[in-house]
C-alpha cells in the first residue's frame, strides 16, 4: 500500500497537509522506520503532486474502535438516510450501553448491535431504553445482548460509582457538570446535596476538595449503593459524606444551613425555595425549563431570594438538552 515518507519533525505537519487533501488514510497505523515517519496514504499521485515522498509498504491496520467514532459512521453505507434519523443518542454506563431503538428500525436492531460493538468493544451488556416509572425515575430496560445483568461499575473525574439501573436513576451525561461543581468548591466547605442518588456529585466534589458533605436521599437501593461507593472510593477521597435516608423536604428543614447547597432536582419537584433557606452563599439549583422562560426563572429566583430578605446574583446555564426547546438548566445562585 501507499505511503509518504518524511522527518519525524515533519510529521505532524505532514499529517495535516495529507488530511486537507483528503488521501490520509486513517484506517491504517503510521509506522516509524528510523529517523523518517510512513504516512499511510490512499493517493499515490496526488501526493506526489504534493512533493512527497511515495513509498509502497504494508502498514497495519487500526482496531476498529480507533477506525469508527459513532454509530453513524459504521451504518452510513448500510442504512438509509431516513434510518440514520431515527437512530438516538445512547449511553455507556460502565460496561453497559443504553440505546434507544425506536420501532421504525427495530427490524435493524442486530445490525445496530454489532455496530456497538465495533464502536465499544469492551462491552458486556447492551440494552433497550423503556420508559420511566415510579417516584424515584428508574426506566425498564430490555437486555438485548450480553450478559443477563443490569449493575456496573461506571468510571468517572477519578471515582469509581456503582450502578443498578433496575433500581436506580444515573445520568452520565452529567459528569462534566459534576466536575465544574467540584471545583467551584472550597476546601473546608460544608455542602447540603439534595437529591443525592447514589452518590456521584458527592463522590466527584469529595475526590478534589476537603469539604464536608450531607446528602440526602429517599430511595433506599440508591442509599445502599452510596455506602458501598464511599467504600469503594474511600482510600481517594478528600472529603467526608455522610448520608441522610429520607424525603428531602422532611428531613431538610430539621438540618442548619451551609455554605453551599446542590439541588440536582428531579423533573416536576420544586426544591427552590427549601434550597435557598439553608444556604449561607451559594446554591446550584438544576431544573427543566424551556427556552422562551429562562428569563422568567431568573426572575422568580431572584423575587424568591428577597422573600427570604437575600439579595443574590443569578446565573443560568443549560446543561443539556431534554426535548425541543426545553432544556436542563443549572441556576448558579450567589447569596449576597
Amino acid at each position: 500500500m501507499p505511503a509518504v515518507k518524511v522527518k519525524k519533525s515533519e510529521a505532524e505537519q505532514a499529517k495535516k497537509v495529507l488530511k486537507r487533501a483528503g488521501i490520509y488514510d486513517g484506517k491504517r497505523r503510521p509506522k516509524r522506520d528510523g529517523e523518517d515517519i510512513l504516512l499511510p496514504i490512499t493517493d499515490p499521485e496526488k501526493a506526489k503532486n504534493l512533493g512527497f515522498e511515495v513509498v509502497d509498504i504494508e502498514l497495519p491496520l487500526r482496531p476498529e474502535r480507533q477506525i469508527y467514532k459513532n454509530l453513524e459512521s459504521i451504518l452510513k453505507d448500510k442504512f438509509t438516510k431516513e434510518e440514520l434519523e431515527f437512530l438516538r443518542r445512547y449511553d455507556v454506563i460502565g460496561d453497559i450501553a443504553i440505546i434507544q431503538i425506536p420501532p421504525e428500525i427495530e427490524h435493524r436492531e442486530k445490525e445496530i448491535v454489532d455496530a456497538l460493538l465495533k464502536v465499544h468493544p469492551f462491552l458486556k451488556v447492551i440494552a433497550k431504553k423503556g420508559f420511566h416509572k415510579g417516584v424515584f425515575r428508574v426506566r425498564d430496560y430490555t437486555i438485548i445482548w450480553g450478559e443477563n445483568r443490569l449493575t456496573t461499575v461506571h468510571k468517572e473525574n477519578g471515582v469509581e460509582i456503582k450502578v443498578d439501573l433496575s433500581k436506580v436513576f444515573f445520568n452520565p451525561r452529567m459528569k462534566g457538570e459534576r466536575y465544574r461543581l467540584a471545583q467551584l468548591v472550597k476546601d473546608g466547605e460544608r455542602i447540603l446535596l439534595m437529591f443525592a442518588g447514589i452518590l456521584p456529585y458527592a463522590l466527584v466534589i469529595a475526590r478534589y476538595k476537603a469539604a464536608e458533605i450531607t446528602a440526602v436521599e429517599l430511595n433506599k437501593d440508591a442509599v445502599r449503593l452510596g455506602l458501598e461507593n464511599i467504600e469503594l472510593n474511600k482510600k481517594n477521597l478528600k472529603g467526608s459524606i455522610r448520608v441522610i435516608q429520607g424525603d428531602v423536604f422532611d428531613a431538610v428543614p430539621k438540618l442548619g444551613t451551609f455554605d453551599r447547597v446542590i439541588s440536582p432536582t428531579p423533573k416536576g419537584v420544586d426544591a427552590l425555595r427549601l434550597a435557598l433557606e439553608k444556604a449561607e452563599k451559594w446554591v446550584h439549583y438544576y431544573d427543566f425549563v424551556h427556552e422562551d422562560k429562562i428569563e422568567e426563572f431568573k426572575r422568580r429566583i431572584i423575587s424568591e431570594c428577597r422573600e427570604l430578605g437575600k439579595e443574590c446574583n443569578v446565573k443560568i446555564k443549560k446543561v443539556s438538552d431534554f426535548k425541543p426547546h426545553v432544556f436542563k438548566v443549572c441556576a448558579d445562585i450567589e447569596l449576597l
